[in-house]
């Protein structure tokens, strides 16, 4: 699709604009978006802008009290401070503000721990701990539903995992 401003060159950006029911449509291309006048583009990126932004959208403004109680004993870096540049100040800053980094890492990622991704090859230990864990939920939810024939197989799978964990250890 051509820019309908220039017609010159493709469309890269595409602007639809809805005011009282009335929508209009605009494909420009990068040049013409940049010269018009209704568009406010801020094209520098920082990963701290992100940050901080994050920050404040799923803990919320915090209270006055809240922010003077939180300072580092190490750096004497404030929790306010933190908030605004995204930053720390030392290795324990993390354990100073778990309290109020906790739901935070549960905001971004859905959970407070690491659940990615970990190559077979270099823990099998970790993988078959995370396949307890898994075989675990399902077994609790077969439970719950009352199929405790399955769920006495997944037990049996668990113990037999946690079996070969502690080979392992042995070794």
């Amino acid at each position: 699709m051509l820019c309908q401003v220039c017609n010159k060159n493709n469309a890269t950006v595409h602007y639809t604009k809805i005011i009282n029911g009335q929508i209009e449509e605009l494909h420009m291309c990068d040049e013409c978006a940049m010269n018009n006048n209704e568009f406010e583009f801020d094209t520098t990126f920082s990963f701290h802008k992100l940050l901080t932004g994050l920050i404040d959208s799923i803990q919320g403004e915090p209270t006055k009290k809240e922010v003077e109680e939180f300072t580092c004993p190490y750096c004497n870096l404030s929790y306010a401070e933190f908030r605004q540049t995204g930053k720390f100040g030392c290795s324990q800053c993390y354990d100073t503000f778990k309290s109020n980094l906790i739901p935070l890492f549960r905001g971004i990622h859905g959970h407070n721990k690491h659940v990615g991704k970990v190559p077979k090859r270099t823990n099998k230990t970790l993988a078959k701990k995370r396949e307890i864990d898994r075989l675990r939920t399902e077994m609790d939810i077969l439970v719950s539903k009352e199929a405790f024939e399955e769920a006495a197989i997944l037990r049996d799978k668990i113990k037999k995992i946690e079996s070969e964990l502690d080979v392992q250890k042995e070794e």
